[in-house]
């Protein structure tokens, strides 16, 4: 009997419908970008400074300038430049006395200012933008930055959450009832963010999109993956991360022409409605459906794709089997992850590799995001970069291998962060070159450990693995915030210094892991065992 790979060899491996498919569910993966990275729009935290009511009237009385009024009435960087008594500190001075004149006020109560008394900000912040984000709109600073990155946490808890449970459903009750239901809440949990009163139901609304939003992109992942034929799921997979790359590109320039971060969460979260068509445009898995013993619709289906494709189905063909047997069936245990020296030394790599690959990624876009250059040149910039880094990992997997591009690629990252430290600010043209090839170092290393992932573990545990290994990717994504916000406030660069040492130790760790180019996949525990050999 035939399997699904057997029949789209005669209708079609990658034909009209698996392009079509691949189109529809690659515009999922566009508009999944603004969950995974929105924070650098959304969460922007501009320069901000006190607001002082009585100075404000005092400066208009005067006819200061702006510039003469933050002279006179903000106090300056701390030592070592800290901005923090800028930022989140004000003069504890009555601004409504009658003995301050309007040519250096303070000059009368101390002879130098730096002895003058310093109180917190009573009145809020005035923030130097001319739009608005979730950090401007709740004064997520000072004693309150740990809510911003409380927000960006919350996202990847989400993820976590949302990948493992909804990932079960989908194997339970099915890929395409999943993938809508996924969508219906993202879209609507999206809208109801962009209208919260406050920042309780943000976050709320926040760590619900994360839970449906990565299981929908892994959903449509698995779905075009298991339309097309054998030889072309790897470059099908690397494509549906690059429709990512073309939603940073996009996003950049929608968060340039709305720097309201409520109008930019509705436009980038609407069109998600339109992916409930898929209703009638995409069926669901055959592969699925044999798998639960419904060969006749996996048949129906199959039929279907032919006709789509302008082939026809042979007789011979129509009668269908797994596209794996096993004679004894196997529980998979997590004891198995650790229980032999080789598989458990796969897993302790792998797992470091994800949360490696998770911390660099979403790291180094978050601390773009405080550089203080252009922000959306800059991200714009970053983004194009993964386009060479696709084309590289296409180009070099099967022609070198995937250890050495891949340990090359953690290092490139991990080095190019060291080196952005001691460049001077003002060669911004090299901090950012620099930057961008950190950028595409890391992206090659994600989605190398995508792939390599499944080709280090035996059947029997393959999805096991690649589960649990890669759910420290979203362990790393919730402490990422954290590392970057706190990290920035002791020293702007120490984050790269920590992003560097992380990247050159997953460099080298991969050197570890054995080549898998030209092997087969390992059916059993021996395989996976002697695959160094």
């Amino acid at each position: 009997m035939p399997t699904v790979d057997d029949i789209l060899e005669h209708i079609g491996e990658f034909n009209f419908f698996q392009k079509q498919t691949f189109f529809l569910l690659a515009l999922m993966s566009v508009a999944f970008t603004p969950v995974y990275v929105g924070i650098v729009f959304l969460a922007f935290t501009p320069d901000h400074r006190c607001l002082s009511p009585g100075a404000a009237e005092l400066g208009r009385r005067c006819g200061w300038s702006a510039a003469e009024e933050l002279n006179y009435t903000v106090p300056g960087p701390g030592p070592a430049g800290d901005a923090f008594p800028r930022q989140c500190r004000s003069y504890a001075v009555d601004w409504n006395q009658s003995a301050l004149g309007c040519v250096d006020p303070l000059a009368g109560l101390a002879a130098n200012r730096s002895h003058l008394p310093l109180g917190p900000c009573l009145h809020g912040w005035a923030y130097d933008t001319p739009g608005s984000s979730i950090v401007t709109e709740f004064n997520l600073v000072c004693a309150n930055s740990w809510m911003l990155d409380l927000f960006q946490s919350a996202v990847n808890v989400g993820f976590f959450i949302g990948s493992v449970g909804i990932g079960y459903l989908a194997d339970r009750f099915g890929r395409k009832l999943c993938l809508l239901v996924t969508i219906l809440i993202n879209t609507a949990s999206g809208v109801l963010m962009a209208v919260s009163p406050n920042y309780t139901w943000v976050l709320i609304f926040r760590l619900i999109q994360g839970l449906v939003s990565k299981a929908g992109w892994l959903i449509g992942y698995i779905q075009i993956t298991e339309f097309v034929g054998r030889s072309y799921r790897r470059t099908v997979g690397i494509v549906y991360q690059v429709a990512f790359t073309v939603g940073l590109l996009l996003l950049a320039g929608v968060a340039y022409v709305l720097p309201h971060w409520r109008w930019l969460q509705v436009t980038v979260t609407l069109p998600n409605i339109c992916f409930l068509l898929y209703y009638w445009c995409i069926p669901e898995s055959p592969r699925w459906l044999i798998s639960q013993s419904k060969n006749a619709k996996a048949m129906r289906i199959l039929k279907y794709i032919a006709k789509k494709n302008g082939k026809s189905l042979p007789a011979s063909l129509q009668s269908l089997r797994p596209d794996e047997e096993v004679d004894e069936k196997l529980n998979p245990s997590f004891l198995d992850l650790i229980r032999t020296p080789q598989i458990r030394k796969h897993t302790l790599i792998l797992m470091y590799n994800w949360f490696t690959s998770s911390v660099l990624y979403q790291g180094l876009i978050m601390h773009m995001g405080l550089a203080g250059s252009n922000i959306y040149l800059d991200f714009f910039y970053s983004a194009l970069v993964e386009f060479p880094a696709a084309i590289i990992i296409i180009l070099t997997i099967d022609r070198i291998g995937r250890r050495y591009p891949w340990a090359t690629s953690n290092i490139v990252a991990g080095a190019a962060c060291l080196a952005s430290v001691f460049i001077p600010e003002d060669l911004q043209w090299l901090r950012v070159t620099v930057s961008c090839l950190g950028r595409m170092g890391i992206t090659m290393a994600f989605e190398m450990v995508c792939l390599v992932n499944a080709e280090l573990y035996p059947t029997f545990i393959r999805n096991l693995g690649v589960l649990v290994c890669s759910s420290m990717c979203d362990i790393g994504g919730i402490i990422t915030p954290f590392l970057v916000y706190r990290l920035t406030n002791i020293w702007h660069e120490l984050p790269l210094v920590v992003f560097a040492v992380v990247g050159l130790v997953a460099g080298g760790l991969v050197l570890l892991l054995p080549e898998t180019k030209g092997k087969a996949l390992p059916e059993t525990i021996d395989e996976a065992e002697n695959m160094q050999r």
